[in-house]
């Protein structure tokens, strides 16, 4: 008897990848190996060198074939077997082990915007729906479309054994979000990228498109976010600790800003709920500011702090990798 195994990957697309798959057909017992594909049609080689290797970093089963079918999710290579320009897992990884004292966790909500025809699902063709107001969080009639693919995405997800959170409809019309945590990294990132094509490819059944762009329509529209929650094992104990992060993602927030998501300038105009991007602020319960302190959080003292600024097209991989590094190396210098 076979099985299949499903190998995603993400390519080389700039400015934002995008990811891949193809199938390869194993044999009962067989464990998912390194496989190969042409980086050539990725943007991920040259078509007169255009090997690269697949690496399965990730197994989940298979929600969409179930039986015994499974996703690999994989870090692409060079066919030295050293990691692809592209591979943003490695550096996580290092980044991970070298501060693994801090036990640092994650969750992350990741905004997206169905598309059909080029336009928001549900959308007329000309014009524009009803103004923002009654899609967040919103129930009944026609301003609520893609309810059934959220709910095939979240059964699917669980099926596979992915730490998804919620779901809820977002702010513009067509627009939705999911979460999962809470995870360290790489687990996170790898968690993401899973739920993420899983998103994808469920819409496919249904003729849409899933867009990650922070602003699926110009003018006075919510744009998309991938809003990270962050904790060590000291802010699960200490508000200091906390207020100490905040601190040190405002003293790095360039170097963020520049790695939190292609076209991040369109969405952090300081307008519907985000804070520019050329500016840094924190503040309790506050969707205004780059980052928020939940009020729950100052309540009790301790917890974690919401990072607004990466958009819904990060890398989780970067993403996690640099508030690590920023906020874990911050606290070492004390």
């Amino acid at each position: 008897m076979s099985y299949q195994a499903e190998y995603i990957w993400i390519d080389g697309t700039k400015p934002t990848p995008i990811m891949r798959n193809k199938t390869k057909i194993l044999k009962d017992g067989q464990e998912p190996p390194i496989w190969g594909f042409d980086g050539s049609s990725t943007n991920q080689a040259p078509g007169n060198s255009s090997d690269c290797v697949l690496r399965p970093v990730f197994t989940t089963p298979d929600p969409i074939r179930k039986g015994d079918n499974i996703l690999v999710l994989c870090e692409v290579e060079l066919p030295d077997f050293t990691p692809h320009p592209t591979n943003t897992r490695v550096a996580c990884v290092e980044t991970a082990e070298r501060y693994a004292s801090f036990e640092p966790l994650f969750g992350i909500e990741q905004e997206y915007t169905f598309m059909q025809n080029g336009r928001p699902l549900g959308w007329p063709d000309n014009g524009f729906p009803a103004p923002q107001g009654p899609y967040y969080c919103g129930v009944g009639g026609e301003k609520m479309v893609g309810r059934e693919i959220v709910e095939a995405h979240t059964i699917a997800c669980m099926e596979a054994g992915l730490s998804i959170e919620g779901t809820n409809a977002e702010v513009l019309m067509g627009q939705w979000e999911f979460q999962i945590g809470v995870l360290p990294a790489p687990a996170i990132g790898d968690q993401l990228w899973m739920a993420r094509w899983l998103l994808n490819r469920i819409a496919e059944d249904y003729g849409v498109s899933v867009s990650l762009d922070p602003k699926p329509v110009a003018g006075d529209w919510n744009g998309a976010g991938a809003h990270t929650n962050f904790s060590t094992n000291a802010m699960r104990e200490s508000y200091d600790a906390i207020i100490e992060g905040c601190e040190a993602l405002g003293k790095n927030a360039n170097e963020h800003i520049a790695n939190y998501g292609a076209g991040i300038e369109s969405r952090l105009t300081g307008a519907h709920e985000t804070a520019r991007y050329d500016t840094f602020s924190y503040g309790v319960s506050d969707r205004g500011a780059s980052v928020r302190i939940p009020w729950a959080v100052e309540k009790a003292g301790k917890g974690y702090l919401e990072d607004r600024r990466p958009n819904a097209n990060m890398d989780p991989y970067v993403v996690s990798r640099l508030m690590i590094e920023t906020i874990c190396s911050y606290s070492e210098k004390d």
